[in-house]
């Protein structure tokens, strides 16, 4: 999910239901039905939007109803699908992939550049979400969702990632970090797949604060709104029955909370 500055409006996917909605600043929702699995989608400096898919990279038009897919590095893997992506500070689009049956660590995280060229970072995931980027862009965080840990490493203006380390592993009863970002100050906010909530971490891993939700699976987060104050968290209800989902209405909706710190203006994909 992603706040488009220049539309003032939030998009955010629902991947198996193939969708994408947008919310803009007066509250009016708009959805699109897409023929792929969208786990990621980001603006292009040009129009549209570059996106991670189950079938590959993608340029999308929603309005066209254009999915474009111009590179797969994994038609080998059929299991495999792109998951969470964001642009970072020098307008490179980073994707990772992932098992979608959530079993083997075959995910991978990708570097798309301006000129199209597609380079492969880092290994061996099982759930890739992310990735987040410090305010002056040396640094990178990466979540393996299914480990329960975020890494951090030291990227450089040529998108080089280097000395990955954990950051910080989570335990029992904390739930799965899944979608995140970054706040002006430099701080992690990171939302908890069954977790019930969405937690601000300092950039050493330290635990700030903590929103709690009524909702057991909160799946990413974004600021937006016109000074960035608002942070915007998309929640699932996967495999909720029953009593599980009797006791929260709310699963699968979308919430705003104003946390008292401003996000950061994201960059458009610039290629």
């Amino acid at each position: 999910m992603g706040w488009a500055a220049q539309e003032h409006a939030l998009y955010w996917v629902d991947i198996n239901g193939r969708k994408v909605f947008r919310l803009d600043e007066r509250g009016e929702l708009r959805s699109w039905d897409t023929p792929v699995r969208i786990g990621s989608l980001a603006p292009r400096a040009d129009g549209g939007f570059v996106g991670g898919t189950d079938e590959g990279l993608a340029f999308v038009d929603l309005d066209a109803a254009r999915f474009e897919v111009f590179v797969n590095p994994e038609a080998n893997l059929p299991d495999n699908r792109f998951n969470d992506g964001k642009v970072d500070r020098n307008g490179r689009f980073w994707a990772g992939t992932m098992d979608n049956r959530e079993r083997e660590a075959s995910g991978t995280l990708y570097r798309l550049d301006p000129d199209r060229s597609l380079a492969a970072i880092d290994h061996g995931y099982r759930v890739t979400n992310g990735p987040a980027f410090s305010p002056d862009g040396r640094r990178m965080y990466e979540n393996d969702s299914a480990r329960q840990v975020t890494y951090v490493f030291d990227l450089d203006e040529g998108g080089q990632a280097t000395n990955r380390r954990e950051l910080i592993r989570f335990g029992q009863g904390d739930g799965y970090p899944d979608g995140m970002t970054v706040d002006a100050q430099g701080c992690l906010w990171i939302a908890f797949w069954d977790g019930w909530c969405v937690r601000r971490l300092s950039p050493e891993g330290e635990l700030l604060a903590a929103v709690e939700l009524p909702v057991q699976r909160p799946t990413s987060c974004a600021f937006g709104g016109g000074n960035l104050q608002t942070l915007y968290i998309t929640s699932a209800r996967r495999d909720l029955q029953g009593t599980e989902l009797a006791r929260q209405p709310l699963a699968g909706g979308l919430f705003a909370v104003d946390v008292g710190v401003h996000g950061i203006a994201e960059l458009p994909f610039a290629g």
